[in-house]
């Protein structure tokens, strides 16, 4: 985060005895704690707000004036949660892409290089931020990974980095506080919330469907807001539990038009708790449907108040992150970030000021962002053993005959996954697919050179018939996964991505179809979020000639380690059950007769 200037230099600015380094003028300023909309100019002194209304008296003869053309004045956009890797975009790429839209604060955990390069990977992705208008607010992970049982990892986040890390100028709380870790006592993550109270950092949750008992003990671990509620009486239990609500509209987990209902029915009064976040998003969506912007059309065409959507996709976000003494509104002290917006109707940023500098017009970046130099530490090979098809095979000590198997079922839902039980055959020792009837081979392969774990299972639904299409951009550890109907094309792949340092690629008939390069961490990459939508359309053109039938194929791997998506994931240390918390064998003995 860059820094202010000295306090007393903002003192003396903000009496005019110095000069603004720029002044708004004639805007319509959304003042979103008054609740008010008026006539008013801006002064800026470096990166800060010193000064509202006439500022006549601090406008100098070296005073950079930025007409405003009577548009409003919004504050720089507020996402209270996202996972910053999963868009796989670099700091510098994901800046390119939500600056231009208005986003100008992100927290974020930055767990996907927590897990790959530790606090030193997390360091250099906000070293980045710094020289970029994305100002990333960092969330110190409870634990990582969030598998559970724990999967394996790069880097395992714990109470020694809470003790060192709590303390970078960033760091805003213990974020993603998994409800299972705090009711079950996991002794890592309790202790993080210990030093977080001894740090008077608040703690923030991560409860999907937690309710009665279940949430109130949790609460009770002093969680101070939400973002994972399924649906608005959800969000209600949660507000009258006393947490901030958080609101999420992902590409993915579309909840705003159902969980708005807290604020037009429920609990209207309580408006004020509520912000946005945006979580998981690819450039696909973005660069269609907008980002925290398209949160406030939505809330507005749902019937919330301009003002109120507004606030909550700003103020609201920094009050429940306790940071609104830096960010959440245009008032003297405050970060220097305006987005200029003609209707709040039809919310639209037409420019954006970051830092007391215009950085973007008309949905471009008015500047150059260049990414930094990569190490070592974030490229390179992974160190692992080359896989063999052998790897992807479903062994099994049962005689040769029909099976049954538990296949982990793709649905509709990209955040629901189920169960179906199918007859398979027994040959051999090993358990074979049955690509006719649309039941392929999953696995994920340990990418960091521990353990070599290779697990594999059954996935139905996914459509693929012949090939394989694999990921090293998989939280919550960023193995390799990969699904296929042959295994040779499986080692084909996951080779491939090792190779190269990770990336998302398909292989037919032991033939490299498209790659997408993810060099950085094996997570994310510096192309340009335009270059990045169209790298995401020709894997998934190519996957869907494989004969997948979901609508993401790859975010559908993306999200098949995650161990609290019910019903069903899969993970280097086997299938999991969600509900059970523990690995299971795919096959469950002979079929019956």
């Amino acid at each position: 985060m860059t820094a202010q200037p000295p306090i007393p230099e903002l003192v003396a600015a903000g009496a005019a005895q110095v000069p603004a380094t720029a002044v708004v003028r004639g805007g319509r300023l959304v003042n979103v704690v008054s609740a008010e909309v008026y006539e008013a100019d801006v002064a800026v002194y470096g990166n800060t707000v010193v000064a509202l209304g006439d500022v006549s008296a601090h406008t100098g003869p070296d005073t950079e004036i930025v007409d405003a053309g009577g548009r409003h004045l919004v504050p720089g956009l507020f996402d209270g949660h996202q996972h910053i890797e999963c868009s796989k975009l670099s700091i510098t790429s994901a800046a390119k892409m939500l600056v231009p839209l208005g986003t100008t604060n992100v927290v974020s955990g930055l767990d996907q290089i927590l897990v790959v390069a530790g606090l030193a990977g997390a360091e250099a992705f906000l070293r980045e931020s710094q020289a970029t208008p994305l100002r990333v607010l960092w969330g110190a992970p409870c634990k990582t990974p969030y598998t559970l049982p724990t999967s394996t990892v790069g880097h395992y986040f714990g109470p020694d980095d809470h003790r060192a890390a709590q303390s970078w100028p960033e760091c805003v709380g213990v974020w993603e506080t998994v409800r299972e870790f705090v009711t079950t006592g996991d002794p890592d993550v309790l202790a993080a919330m210990e030093i977080a109270r001894q740090n008077r950092l608040p703690v923030l949750g991560c409860a999907p469907m937690a309710t009665g008992a279940d949430l109130t003990s949790y609460a009770c671990g002093g969680i101070r807001l939400d973002h994972e509620s399924y649906d608005s009486h959800e969000c209600l239990e949660k507000l009258r539990n006393g947490m901030y609500v958080v609101i999420r509209e992902s590409s993915f987990a579309h909840f705003l038009t159902e969980n708005i209902r807290l604020v037009l029915e429920h609990a209207p009064g309580a408006a004020r708790r509520v912000s946005f976040c945006t979580d998981d998003v690819v450039a696909s969506d973005v660069l269609d449907r907008g980002h925290l912007d398209n949160m406030v059309r939505m809330a507005v065409d749902a019937g919330v108040d301009p003002m109120t959507a507004v606030q909550m996709a700003t103020i609201n976000g920094a009050e429940a992150y306790r940071v609104d003494h830096i960010v959440g509104s245009i008032s003297p002290g405050r970060y220097a970030d305006i987005c200029f917006v003609e209707d709040l109707d039809d919310f639209r940023v037409s420019m954006v000021m970051a830092g007391g500098q215009v950085v973007a017009r008309d949905g471009e970046m008015a500047i150059d962002l260049e990414p930094p130099s990569r190490d070592g530490l974030l490229t390179g090979p992974f160190p692992m053993a080359p896989a063999a098809a052998g790897d992807f095979t479903v062994p099994t000590g049962l005689p040769d005959g029909p099976v049954e198997v538990l296949a982990i079922e793709v649905t509709e839902q990209i955040f629901v996954r189920k169960r179906r039980d199918v007859v398979l055959q027994a040959s051999a020792g090993r358990v074979e697919p049955d690509i006719g009837n649309d039941v392929a081979l999953v696995s994920v392969v340990e990418r960091y050179g521990k353990n070599s774990n290779r697990p594999t299972a059954f996935i139905a639904g996914f459509g693929i018939r012949s090939g394989a299409l694999a990921t090293s951009s998989a939280p919550d550890d960023n193995n390799i996964v990969v699904i296929g109907a042959s295994p040779e094309d499986m080692a084909t792949a996951v080779n491939h991505l090792a190779t190269h340092g990770g990336g998302q690629v398909v292989v037919d008939g032991g033939r490299v179809v498209e790659f997408l390069p993810l060099p950085i961490g094996g997570i994310v990459s510096d192309l340009d979020p335009a270059d990045m939508l169209a790298e995401e359309e020709k894997l998934d053109r190519a996957a869907k000639a494989l004969g997948c039938t979901v609508d993401w194929p790859f975010m559908y791997l993306f999200f098949l380690p995650i161990t609290s998506i019910p019903d069903y994931a899969i993970t280097d240390v086997g299938t999991v059950d969600v509900a059970a918390m523990d690995t299971f064998d795919p096959v469950l003995g002979p079929a019956a007769a």
